[in-house]
C-alpha cells in the first residue's frame, strides 16, 4: 500500500519502521525541528531522524491549514495515512485525502483516556489494564470508530516509561496487522465510559505526603520519567521515579528507614530517584551520597 506516515516522538518510531518494512511510505510528516540542548540548536524529531535513516521523504510543515499544504498532501495519492502522536490537528481535507482515510494509533482502550496523556493518566488513576487502539480518524478528539485493539495489564511497579515502550511495540504490531486486512469494519466507541487524558501540568508533580500511599505511588510511577514527581529533601528538589507500597505508618513525609516514607495512609518505598543535575539512580546509590532528614517536604 501507499502510506503517508505522520508522527513525531520516540513512541511513533517502531510503527514507522514496521510499516516501512512492508509498504511503500510515500512521505513522512513530522513536527519541525525544535531548539533543544544547551546550545538551543534546532533538533529534528525522533521520527524525522528515523525517516531520514530509512531514506524516506520528510515534510515538516508548521501546520496543514493552507490550500497549498493540503494539495501537496493529496497529490501523494496515498491509500492510507497512519498517524501516531503527530502533534497537529488534521483539517478535514487532509482526513479525506487518502483513499482509506487516516488511521490513528492511540495509546489507550477507547473511549477511556481520549486526549494528550493517556499513558500517564492510566497509571495515575490506578487502571488495571490499558492498551492500544487503531482508530479511524474524524474531526472530533479521538472520537472515531475503532478497527482493532490490543490489551496489556498495568503491573504494580509499571511506570509510564515502561508502558510507553510496551505500547509502542504493540501499536507497531497491531497497525501492520490492520493494514494487511484493510478495508475493515469499524466499531463505534461506546457512549459510556468516556474519560479525557488532559496534558500533564508540572504543577501536578509535587508530592503531597498527606495523600494515601497508593495515590503517591501512582503519582510517582505515572509521572516517570517526565516531568517526574518531586519532593524537597532539605533544600534540594529530588525527583522520585520508581516506588512500591510497603508496610509502615507515621506522620506524612516521615522517613521510616532506608528510603521508605510515611504517607497519609500507609507508606511507600522509593526504588529510583534523580538529584538535581544528576542521572537517575537506584535508591541505595542515592542514599550513599544523600542523608535524609527525619521528614521530607
Amino acid at each position: 500500500m501507499r502510506v503517508i506516515f505522520m508522527g513525531t516522538p520516540d513512541f511513533s518510531v517502531p510503527a514507522l519502521r514496521a510499516i516501512a518494512a512492508r509498504h511503500e511510505v510515500v512521505a513522512v510528516y513530522s513536527q519541525p525541528p525544535r531548539a533543544a540542548g544547551r546550545g538551543q540548536k534546532p533538533r529534528p524529531s525522533p521520527v524525522q531522524r528515523a525517516a531520514e535513516e530509512l531514506g524516506l521523504m520528510v515534510r515538516v510543515p508548521e501546520r496543514l491549514k493552507s490550500a497549498e499544504d493540503q494539495a501537496e498532501f493529496a497529490a501523494l495519492g496515498a491509500d492510507v495515512a497512519v498517524v501516531v502522536a503527530y502533534g497537529l490537528i488534521l483539517p478535514q481535507p487532509v482526513l479525506d485525502a487518502p483513499r482509506l482515510g487516516c488511521l490513528n494509533i492511540h495509546a489507550s482502550l477507547l473511549p477511556r483516556w481520549r486526549g494528550a496523556a493517556p499513558i500517564h493518566r492510566a497509571v495515575m488513576a490506578g487502571d488495571a489494564e490499558t492498551g492500544v487502539a487503531i482508530m479511524q480518524m474524524e474531526a472530533g478528539l479521538d472520537t472515531g470508530p475503532v478497527l482493532a485493539e490490543a490489551r496489556t495489564a498495568i503491573g504494580p511497579q509499571d511506570t509510564t516509561a515502561d508502558l510507553h515502550d510496551r505500547l509502542a511495540g504493540m501499536g507497531a504490531a497491531l497497525i501492520t496487522e490492520t493494514l494487511e486486512r484493510l478495508p475493515l469494519a469499524a466499531t463505534a466507541q461506546a457512549a459510556e465510559g468516556v474519560t479525557y487524558a488532559a496534558k500533564i501540568d508540572k504543577a501536578e508533580a509535587r508530592i503531597g505526603w498527606s495523600r494515601p500511599a497508593a495515590e503517591v505511588d501512582r503519582l510517582i510511577r505515572g509521572l516517570s520519567p517526565f516531568p517526574g514527581a518531586w519532593c524537597l529533601i532539605g533544600e534540594e528538589r529530588v525527583k522520585l521515579l520508581r516506588s512500591r507500597l510497603v508496610a509502615g505508618s507515621g506522620a506524612p513525609g516521615q522517613v521510616l528507614g532506608g528510603f521508605s516514607i510515611a504517607c497519609g495512609i500507609g507508606a511507600i518505598e522509593v526504588l529510583e530517584a534523580q538529584r538535581e543535575g544528576k542521572r537517575p539512580m537506584p535508591a541505595d546509590e542515592i542514599l550513599r551520597g544523600l542523608s535524609l532528614p527525619a521528614r521530607l517536604g
